[in-house]
Parts: C-alpha cells; structure tokens; sequence
C-alpha cells in the first residue's frame, strides 16, 4: 500500500512528496493556504501560495512583505514531482480546496466550504479524488441552513422593522466573509450601511476583487447625522459587543449571525436580541452532499464534529479517520462561539 499522500505533522498538514504544508499552523518552509481565516493562514511562513483572490485579504492580515505566489483555479503547478492545484471551496473570497496527485493518486483537502453559492465568492465544485480530506465544523444532523432568499428577507424585516422604530440596527458578523455576505444580500433602499474599520478595509479588498457590495460608511468620518444613524444598519465583528463604540448609535436592536443560532439557547448566550442563523461553513446535508459528489472511498475529518461524521460515513461503508489537529473538536475558525454546550463544539 502507497504511503499517504497528505500526514499529518505538529505544523500541520503536510504532503511528504511535494514538500510543502497545507493550512499549517506554526511557521514552515513553503505552504499552501486555503484560505485568509486566521486559523488557516497563519504568520512566519518563509513562503506561501493561495488563490488569485486570497492576496489582498492575505496582505492585509499577514503582511504586504510576506512571500506569496498566487494561482488560478484549476492552474496547475508541480512541486517535487506532484501535481497541485486550487479549486472552488464556495467559503469566502478565494477560498480554495487544495488537489494534489502523484503517481495516479488524488487527495483534496477541503480548507473550509459550503455549497450554497452567494455571490460573494466562487462557488464551491465538487473535486473527484481517491481521498478527501473535509471539514466537519457543523457536523451533526440538527445542522441544517436556511434557503439564502429566506435569510435575506429575514434581515431586511428586522432592519427595516427597526428603520420604522427609530433604532439602529447592528449585526455581529465576522469581518472577513459574513459580513460581505450580509452586505451583498441586503435591501440598500431601507437606509444607510455602516460598516466597521475591520469590516471597511475587507470590503475594498472584494471590491477590488469586483465583488459588488452596496455603499457603506464608516461612523467616525461624521457623514451621517443621529437621524440617519438611527435608521442605518451597522455590520460590526463580535468583539465590538459591549463596548464603548456601540452608545453613539442610541437605541439600537442587535443581532448576530452565525451558524450556531440554530442551537437553542445560542442567542440567549450571546446576549442579542435576535439571532440569525448564518453560516460559511457546509451544514450537515452540505457536507455528506460534497463528500459523496467526490466519489471518494476515503475520507478524513478534521475540524469541528469530527466523530459523529466519521461514524456515520462508516455505516455508509466508507473508510473513514479524523486528523486531531491542534484545535482538537474545537474547530476554530471565523464562525466561532464562545462556551457552547457539551458536545457542540466552538467552531
């Protein structure tokens, strides 16, 4: 039997034949990123390779000095005898799953994904290989997304309830991805946008990328008065709850968006009025959808709620292991929350 084409090691992924990690988490030599999440794309690496459309949110959250080389999607480039090459994952902008063959062997390493496409990014293609290495940050049955034209219109109800009250609408979404996302499917017309500095400087990095996002604003350059305030919807990161940064909006609602609204209790924990369940990560009809349109006979969990899916995939008669990475059941990730119950992880 061939030795694995993917192993894993303290950095991180690592493929023996070519030389380089995948997503490692410490410093190494050469490795290829799936995407610009922090916990994917990590500082110190001598050089680094990501899609086309990874670079500006790479520079912009690692360094503009850092070594990067970029490739299409479905470029194809040979390092130490293998073949490798980036392909749609449907996560966030330029997010990649990663396909390396040598020797008539195929492994893809899925990065983070979802099948739902958006608008904001490429949407996620299935890669046929021998062995799939997947996420599996939402990976039980009670995981299940609504349709996106629901959620869209469960946004613009709220924001435009609140509109009509007088009150600031402010959502929590993570900076790099949700947010776009919610600002992409959004109704403009209900009133002005803000978006936080964080949230600002990756806006211009999908636009560059000619993502079309509507018009947003920053508070503090003072163009918009309390009357306009009162009725803007203002996308902010999580870590801005609570703080000072929130009173110059008066009476707001506040919600926030994330896969793990679907829990019960999920929003009461977070302390928000509404939760909107949201997710860059494949639901779990996503992720038995994308690991079956693979044809793989084995699969590798890695990420979140690896054993519930690695057991299910053996019923189904599939070979099937989770990697422990460093994050354990945890997950980590752009989609995290904070003290979850027993057994449903933080991713």
């Amino acid at each position: 039997m061939s030795a694995d084409l993917i192993v894993l090691r303290p950095e991180g992924l690592y493929c023996p034949a070519g030389g380089f990690h995948i997503d490692a988490w410490r410093p190494v030599e050469r490795c290829v990123v799936t995407h610009a999440h922090a916990d994917h794309a990590r500082a110190g690496c001598k050089a680094y390779l990501a899609h086309t459309d990874s670079a500006g949110a790479l520079r912009l959250r690692l360094g503009a000095d850092i070594a990067l080389s970029t490739l299409k999607y479905g470029e194809r480039l040979v390092l130490g005898g293998v073949a490798l090459s980036l392909h749609p994952a449907g996560h966030v902008l330029g997010s990649a799953q990663v396909r390396v063959e040598h020797r008539g062997e195929v492994w893809v390493v899925s990065g983070d994904y979802k099948l739902e496409a958006d608008g904001t990014c490429a949407p996620f293609e299935p890669v046929p290989c021998h062995t799939f290495i997947t996420e599996s940050t939402f990976g039980l049955p009670i995981y299940r997304w609504p349709a996106p034209a629901q959620l869209r219109a469960e946004i613009d109800a709220w924001w435009r309830a609140n509109a009509a009250a007088g009150r600031a609408s402010i959502v929590f979404a993570y900076a790099f991805g949700k947010a776009q996302r919610i600002l992409h499917g959004v109704d403009p017309g209900i009133g002005p946008i803000v978006a936080h500095g964080a949230v600002e400087g990756l806006n211009a990095v999908y636009r560059a990328a000619g993502v079309p996002l509507p018009d947003t604003v920053r508070v503090q350059d003072g163009k918009l008065d309390k009357r306009a305030l009162a009725g803007a919807l203002v996308v902010a990161p999580p870590s801005v709850a609570g703080s000072p940064w929130l009173r110059r909006f008066g009476a707001h609602s506040d919600a926030f968006a994330s896969g793990w609204m679907q829990v019960r209790g999920a929003r009461r924990r977070r302390g928000v009025d509404r939760g909107f369940v949201m997710s860059d990560h494949a639901d779990w009809p996503g992720l038995l959808g994308a690991i079956a349109a693979t044809g793989a006979g084995q699969v590798i969990a890695m990420h979140g709620q690896t054993a519930s899916l690695v057991r299910w995939l053996r019923e189904q008669g599939l070979t099937a292991r989770a990697f422990a990475t460093e994050y354990g059941d945890a997950g980590g990730g752009e989609d995290a929350a904070p003290a979850p119950p027993a057994g449903e992880g933080v991713a």
